[in-house]
């Protein structure tokens, strides 16, 4: 049951803080944000963006920006390579130390995203979510999220799931800054970055239903 107070925080308080700190943290960061750029654009080529359709709140579709890790090589067919092969020394690099998702600034910025919330997953895995997991979307997708501060990718999806929808029901101030301050303890440790079976994470199956009723 949500408190009044985390409520007004919720409807309130929340995106007026997103705002503030995401364009603070652009003005701040914007030498290392544009010496990325162009490290991207050296060692990768262009485009020097990824962009990428993500649900957002309410599953509303929205362009989510990253800084390219990867190539785009390709097999004689046409299809791209797998992940482990097309990322790149320089890429690993970038995501250990998160400088790939400097870009999401602009979507929290414009208001596609918050400083805190579960992470925007890919469009496909809209129809594999079962009732309880779709409720990640009551909220907007984050930069770093509860899931994130309590494993990343290191921890199965259902984990990872649950704890989103925990985030969902005790959305805070103190909760978001509490999860703003592990975040960057992780990045700076570099931990959960990867998924001990993939490249970067092994993609959404859909959650074994016949398991779920025999638990529930």
């Amino acid at each position: 049951m949500k408190s009044s107070k985390g409520g007004m925080y919720r409807r309130f308080i929340k995106r007026a803080m997103d705002f503030v700190l995401s364009l603070l943290a652009i003005v701040i960061l914007s030498p290392i944000f544009l010496t990325v750029a162009l490290l991207v654009r050296v060692k990768l080529g262009g485009p020097v963006l990824f962009k990428q359709r993500r649900p957002g709140l309410n599953e509303n579709i929205f362009i989510m920006y990253k800084f390219r890790t990867m190539t785009d090589e390709r097999d004689e067919h046409g299809e791209l390579l797998p992940d482990n092969i097309r990322l790149t020394k320089f890429g690993e690099i970038l995501r250990s130390t998160s400088l790939d998702e400097l870009p999401e600034l602009l979507n929290i910025l414009k208001g596609d995203m918050s400083i805190v919330g579960p992470r925007p997953l890919l469009v496909q895995y809209l129809s594999l979510y079962n009732e309880q997991q779709r409720r990640r979307h009551e909220v907007r997708p984050g930069l770093s999220g509860l899931a994130q501060v309590n494993g990343r990718n290191a921890i199965s999806w259902e984990d990872k799931l649950n704890l989103d929808v925990e985030y969902v029901d005790h959305v805070s101030f103190n909760g978001d800054w509490k999860i703003i301050f592990l975040t960057i303890k992780k990045v700076i440790v570099r931990e959960g970055i990867n998924s001990e079976v993939a490249a970067t994470m092994e993609p959404f199956k859909g959650t074994n239903q016949k398991k779920e009723r025999i638990e529930s």
